[in-house]
């Protein structure tokens, strides 16, 4: 069984309990409290949270996910940059303020808007970063921030009969899907090193940015890097790994928790350079070798009368 699905709408496939048959009846999404915006490439509803792959165990698969336990990623990360007591609201509830207390504004998708980090130029876009948590003081006027991306994975191929097999009550049904992992260092990272370099130039950005992730992610990328990082304090610059497993294992009619299986800083230049550095290079010769070992292959197919 090489993909199968661990959460459908955020129960277990399988899971024939009222909450989980309303949760599939309704797309509903228990995490952000409304229907499932994931959908697949015909625009049907998604409804999958968590796959599992034997070699990498649970992989959470929809960044809605990683928001559950009331967005707990967000006050692990202003908990971890700005100390305790603080409390959390939306750009639109500043009259919540209150002299004495520290108060975090959280910009981002269901709490406000995105914002938008300017381009390579000035008529081009840098796209968004998921989230920016704003500290200010009791009048609203900003001491600090810092910036957060949220990071699920996809997926190649498509997994949409087992999905099917599983809403019509049919079990489990084979696939050609796998995660995609190249996707990690094709694309996930260098967004991270652009955004990061611009980041780093914010005087304001004092603990630099936070990357939450799936555990696996993690595992993947220290598998490749972890050679060529140095672990830092955060600091304007910085580059701070979060990543995230669910808990034990699923019981009918609730859903898991989030755990936060550890953190790791490093900088944004250090990143970049060991993405691109010499140690991850293959060996010499390797074009080469596959060459030569596919002229070898042709010579035993193909018969010398046919000219060779």
């Amino acid at each position: 069984m090489a993909l199968d699905i661990a959460e459908l709408y955020g129960y277990g496939p399988t899971d024939e309990s009222p909450q989980a048959r309303e949760a599939r009846k309704s797309w509903h999404c228990p995490f952000i409290e409304r229907s499932c915006t994931k959908t697949f490439n015909d625009n049907t509803s998604n409804g999958v949270c968590t796959l599992i792959q034997k070699s990498a165990g649970l992989v959470i698969c929809c960044p809605n996910r990683l928001y559950s336990d009331g967005y707990r990623v967000l006050r692990d990360i202003a908990l971890s940059a700005f100390g305790e007591d603080i409390r959390l609201i939306g750009p639109r509830n500043l009259e919540a303020l209150r002299p004495g207390h520290k108060t975090v504004v959280v910009f981002g998708r269901w709490w406000g808007k995105e914002l938008s980090l300017p381009g390579r130029s000035r008529e081009g876009k840098g796209g968004f970063v998921d989230w920016v948590l704003a500290l200010v003081d009791d009048k609203g006027e900003l001491m600090e921030f810092v910036a957060v991306e949220i990071q699920s994975m996809d997926t190649t191929g498509s997994y949409k009969a087992l999905r099917d097999a599983y809403m019509a009550g049919s079990g489990y049904q084979p696939v050609s899907a796998g995660i995609n992992w190249r996707n990690v260092f094709k694309r996930i990272l260098p967004q991270l090193i652009y955004k990061g370099h611009i980041l780093h130039r914010e005087k304001l950005c004092k603990s630099g940015l936070f990357f939450v992730c799936p555990s696996p992610v993690y595992r993947k990328i220290m598998a490749e890097l972890s050679d060529e990082l140095d672990e830092y304090h955060r600091q304007p610059g910085s580059l701070t790994f979060k990543w995230y497993n669910l808990t034990s294992e699923q019981q009918p009619g609730r859903v898991r928790g989030l755990i936060c299986e550890g953190e790791f800083t490093s900088t944004v230049s250090q990143v970049a350079q060991a993405l691109s550095g010499q140690k991850r290079l293959p060996p010499a010769g390797v074009y080469e070798q596959a060459i030569r070992t596919e002229l070898q292959r042709a010579k035993k197919e193909t018969p010398f009368s046919k000219g060779l």
